[in-house]
């Protein structure tokens, strides 16, 4: 199979991810093959687009609900249109790290439409001292999935008419009284719904409770999980950076990603590595120092230590293991 294919279905893959989590914006970038592939990325854009209209459609037609604007991502810029600002939400739509976006051009984060779009607009930007307008652009994720959004820019001036910033906000739209995330809030919330008399006993009791986490924690645990896959050749942060890009604090992380993944981050920022790397060993031609590169190990050495104590065998002994069954 091709290394286009492959990334192909890697795409359509991370997309059914996020329709099954029930984000319905991401789109897989279309091709210009006729093939069996390309067949079902066009239909599953078009049921990603249908799920997403329904949902605004049903706030419409119901009149004792409303439309919610939800801001999905936002950014600042200054004056050269490099990002100074991000918020949380569009670090993990967008599958990056914090670091990996502020300091860095808006553009490098658009599709090659986009870009076009954009630079006209920015001109348009820098010749008005106090401008606002939208735009339609499409956002490309690090998995090279599609988010096509409507987005709003909004210029500063500071004192004296001194230009200031710009505010880039991306806004969804969803009906004010569906929240498909209800009846998992709500399961949380009825576990504490217990009769008196059962609570005074269980308080009378010395054992030991566990913390609990409510649905909101268990969220930002599972895009914590996402973001170091899709981040497994970066730098990690300190897990109290970490926890301030989640929106939670060093022992939710530490207790809570425990409690989900059964292991600490750290285990499994390294097991996820690892298990990379097998697959790239077993079924690649790269070379040790860039799988290595790729999986974020410092060192070939220290790659071969780690996997071998893992797996027990050596990258290399696995790599002609895998050759031999092959003939």
């Amino acid at each position: 199979m091709s290394q286009t294919k492959k990334k192909r279905f890697k795409q359509i893959q991370k997309m059914l991810i996020e329709m099954g989590s029930g984000n319905f914006f991401y789109k897989v970038e279309r091709s210009v093959k006729n093939d069996n592939v390309e067949t079902v990325v066009a239909n599953l854009n078009m049921v990603a687009e249908e799920f997403e209209a329904a949902m605004v459609h049903q706030g419409y037609v119901n009149a004792n609900a409303t439309i919610k604007h939800i801001v999905l991502m936002s950014f600042v810029l200054d004056s050269r249109a490099y990002i100074e600002m991000v918020t949380q939400r569009a670090c993990i739509i967008l599958s990056y790290l914090c670091k990996d976006i502020i300091g860095k051009p808006f553009e490098n984060f658009l599709d090659d439409p986009s870009l076009k779009k954009w630079q006209k607009s920015w001109k348009q930007l820098q010749r008005k001292e106090f401008y606002d307008t939208s735009l339609d652009i499409t956002f490309k994720t690090k998995e090279d999935l599609l988010v096509p959004s409507a987005c709003y820019i909004t210029t500063f001036i500071g004192k004296n008419g001194a230009k200031g910033n710009t505010l880039l906000t991306v806004v969804k739209h969803s009906k004010d009284n569906f929240d498909p995330e209800l009846d998992l809030k709500q399961g949380f919330v009825q576990s504490t719904n217990a009769p008196k008399d059962q609570l005074e006993k269980t308080s009378a009791q010395p054992s030991k409770q566990k913390v609990q986490l409510s649905y909101e924690d268990i969220r930002k645990l599972r895009e914590a999980g996402n973001l170091m896959l899709n981040n497994l050749e970066k730098d990690f942060p300190s897990l109290k950076e970490f926890a301030l890009q989640l929106g939670t604090n060093t022992f939710k992380l530490k207790y809570g990603f425990k409690e989900l993944y059964g292991i600490s981050v750290y285990r499994f920022l390294r097991n996820e590595r690892l298990r990379k790397a097998k697959m790239l060993v077993q079924y690649g031609d790269r070379s040790f120092k860039t799988i290595a590169h790729m999986t974020g190990f410092k060192s070939v050495p220290h790659f071969s230590r780690t996997f071998k104590k893992q797996y027990g065998y050596t990258p290399t002994e696995l790599r002609k293991k895998s050759s031999s069954d092959d003939k």
